[in-house]
């Protein structure tokens, strides 16, 4: 779900003094916006991201998801983190662009020792942006959602993007001006030119 200036805040926002901010937006949002929104509504927690402007209302993930977010999470960290070439990070706010400001939460995320250190903004959101980006499809997210948010990440500087199908068990790899790759349940992920000598196997990942 989208939220811009043409969106009564009042149905979503039940804080007054952000609804008095934001109820009349005529303008495109931005990431100080963002940052000054409830992470808790009467209704249960709330997630958001900003796609040129505009909120986007993120679901909260099933099971599923979560364990492969940790998992993919835990092989970064062991492989690329403990051995000294980076950080992994998870749901992490990233400013993809400014005017308008976009501003994107992937699911895990690896930034390189060469990038270090890591650049923030007055928000708290990383301007670095990850060599890595992992995203794993959720059930109510489509390809051309997916599509936009990769474009965006590879647009914005990110040398790999994951699309971690949980249904379909792959994982669709995306790199600037080269052709996709699809590993399969078989195959053995990998991205030495980020994290040097990274494997992790596909039958791991999901299961036998």
């Amino acid at each position: 779900m989208y939220l811009d200036g043409g969106f009564h805040m009042s149905t979503v926002v039940a804080d007054q003094s952000t609804h008095s901010t934001l109820e009349q937006a005529v303008r495109p949002l931005t990431a100080a916006d963002l940052a000054a929104m409830p992470e808790e509504l009467p209704s249960g927690p709330v997630d958001f991201e900003l796609e040129n402007g505009r909120f986007v209302l993120m679901s909260p993930t099933g099971r599923r998801h979560g364990n492969l977010q940790s998992r993919i999470a835990r092989a970064l960290i062991d492989q690329g983190d403990d051995h000294g070439h980076g950080e992994t990070l998870s749901e992490t706010g990233i400013i993809l662009s400014r005017n308008p400001d976009s501003v994107a939460g992937p699911d895990v995320m690896f930034v390189s020792k060469r990038s270090m250190p890591i650049r923030e903004s007055s928000e708290g959101y990383l301007e670095t942006i990850p060599e890595l980006i992992v995203e794993i499809r959720s059930k109510n997210d489509t390809s051309g959602h997916l599509n936009r948010k990769t474009a965006a990440y590879l647009r914005a500087g990110a040398e790999l993007v994951w699309i971690v199908d949980p249904s379909a068990e792959t994982i669709s790899e995306h790199r600037q001006q080269v052709p996709d790759k699809i590993y399969r349940h078989g195959d053995i992920l990998h991205c030495d030119d980020i994290i040097p000598d990274f494997r992790l196997p596909l039958v791991e990942l999901f299961g036998k």
